[in-house]
């Protein structure tokens, strides 16, 4: 993610500003990139904490406008942690435009989110047709850390859930193309496999002995399509943690040059490459302040291939040059 330039005057600004550091109201313009110090604002911003501009005064932004679906207020925290799940939302939506995704140039549907708060019982998460679901329940770090010790997951943040779902909802995007689907099935296997049956026999039986040479996670291992939606969402993480760290003025004797823009990068291994480098120094200095790593997860070469040919597909954009 960049850093922005300040409207009316010195500084910067950072991707959740609502002001100025002089407290001039600000909103950020996905489609210019840039923040501008005038509204129309999102109607959200007063309930939820929205930054981003909207199309007329009293609108929704453009990616308020996707929920089709918001969190029963009566259950408690629910607008709390729905207003970090819609920050996480954002955060993702921004990226993919980056390629192209989601913006006015995209002649394709833009994802549709339902939001819900967990009462009694848990939220599936997923995709379906489009619709994406996510359980803004786990925007709580205590009921995300539970979950994510049971599954015994090295990672699981809200940034990561949207990453995940949302390129599920990417497949089903460039499933409508037959030369996509044929060069899927050679890299991740036939996707027509029965989900439920893979699934349960995941939860069952656990990931194949070898899966550290061939996925990326354990959950990876699963489906086909799980693969690809894990996949996909390391390839925005790394992505998005090179960028970060250009748009910071950090250096690395790994970047191509200091002005280095990883999303117009078309060599999908020297990316992969750059960003894996820095990913092991940040988590080296992780480790000095007793934090997890910020990205524990080893790249196979297979993973590596995987993650490519999404590179080649995602960067593509949604016209599909």
């Amino acid at each position: 993610m960049r850093v922005f330039t300040n409207p009316v005057g010195s500084g910067s600004l950072w991707f959740d500003n609502l002001a100025t550091a002089d407290g001039t109201p600000v909103a950020y313009d996905p489609h210019a990139r840039a923040f501008l110090p005038m509204p129309p604002f999102c109607a959200n911003r007063e309930i939820i904490g929205c930054n981003w501009i909207a199309p007329e005064q009293g609108a929704f932004c453009k990616s308020c406008a996707m929920t089709a679906l918001a969190p029963d207020p009566a259950i408690p925290n629910a607008i709390p942690n729905w207003a970090q799940t819609e920050a996480a939302k954002r955060w993702v939506l921004d990226n993919l435009g980056r390629w192209h995704w989601f913006r006015p140039e995209d002649p394709g549907a833009p994802p549709v989110f339902h939001m819900l708060a967990e009462g009694a019982t848990p939220v599936a998460m997923g995709h379906v047709g489009g619709v994406v679901t996510i359980s803004v329940a786990e925007a709580d770090p205590v009921l995300r850390t539970t979950r994510r010790e049971a599954l015994e997951e090295p990672y699981r943040t809200m940034i990561g859930h949207m990453r995940h779902e949302i390129s599920h909802m990417l497949w089903w995007r460039l499933s409508l193309r037959a030369d996509f689907l044929d060069e899927f099935r050679e890299m991740f296997g036939d996707e027509r496999m029965d989900y439920q049956a893979a699934l349960q026999r995941h939860y069952a039986d656990g990931p194949p002995p070898d899966w550290t040479q061939r996925f990326l996670t354990t959950y990876a291992s699963a489906h086909p399509h799980e693969d690809w939606a894990e996949t996909s969402a390391h390839l925005l993480h790394l992505t998005d943690i090179a960028d970060s760290f250009v748009a910071a003025g950090l250096s690395s004797p790994e970047l191509p040059n200091p002005n280095w823009d990883p999303y117009a990068e078309p060599d999908a291994d020297r990316l992969i490459n750059a960003a894996a480098s820095i990913a092991v120094g940040v988590n080296n200095v992780n480790r000095a302040m007793g934090l997890p790593d910020l990205y524990p997860f080893v790249l196979s070469e297979v993973a590596r291939r995987k993650l490519a040919f999404v590179h080649d597909w995602l960067r593509r954009g949604a016209q599909g040059r």
